[in-house]
């Protein structure tokens, strides 16, 4: 089975966490914004997680960016 390389969690991870300190957010109310659970955004925010492409979609609009913006090293 077949990873994604390091470097794009990590470009998703910073991104994540840079767009969410922009809004003011704490993992916590990200994660409630997202119907997720605050140790699934930790993990992504910490590269130990794959997301799927519908959690991709759901992180995006909940920081109200694009999926690529979240992908795409700033």
């Amino acid at each position: 089975m077949r990873k994604p390389t390091s470097q794009l969690r990590k470009i998703l991870a910073d991104n994540i966490r840079d767009h969410r300190a922009r809004h003011g957010l704490s993992q916590e109310e990200l994660a409630d914004d997202c119907g997720l659970h605050r140790t699934y955004i930790g993990s992504v925010e910490r590269c130990e997680r794959n997301v799927t492409l519908s959690t991709l979609e759901v992180l995006a609009q909940a920081l109200r960016v694009s999926v690529p913006d979240l992908l795409t090293r700033r």
